[in-house]
């Protein structure tokens, strides 16, 4: 199955987080300035270069709060960013990695156990794929294999 969008932070929730609006947590998210290396943006789904102002922020990237609505840390830069295109390729981001974790949930938004696994990076297609493959998924999440951090949701395309 090649027939996957890779979806960013929608563009609204970036703008309201650059605007300096309330994150997750209810607070403003933190200004630094990246020294580079390992700092993606998930709206543009590009690493923050060395010198860049980006924000830390509490986000949780499901529609409502829910016991498996999990929240976390994300990167965004600071300054406008162009959308990453719902392409059906892996995000170049991705490439540099050695593994990343992928996870499938259901229609309720909610977890589907056996669906969780630590891939290396140049399996992201084939693994999404099985994952999708499961009548009880409706999306993916690509999450951090280190730090378990939400990076970008995989959805069937169409």
């Amino acid at each position: 199955m090649n027939d996957k969008r890779y979806i960013a932070l929608p563009t609204d929730v970036a703008r309201h987080y650059q605007a300096g609006g309330a994150d997750a947590n209810g607070q403003i998210p933190e200004r630094k300035i990246s020294e580079g290396g390992s700092m993606p943006c998930r709206h543009c789904l590009s690493e923050i270069a060395a010198g860049d102002e980006y924000l830390v922020l509490a986000h949780r990237p499901f529609p409502a709060a829910q016991p498996y609505a999990e929240l976390g840390p994300i990167f965004l830069h600071a300054k406008d960013c162009a959308r990453y295109a719902e392409e059906q390729s892996v995000p170049a981001m991705f490439r540099g990695w050695d593994n990343i974790m992928l996870r499938g949930y259901g229609a309720d938004d909610r977890i589907v156990y056996g669906t969780g696994t630590v891939i290396g990076t140049g399996e992201i297609e084939a693994a999404a794929d099985a994952i999708l493959a499961n009548p009880d998924v409706r999306y993916v999440h690509a999450r951090s294999a280190k730090n378990n951090c939400y990076q970008c949701r995989i959805e069937r395309a169409g």
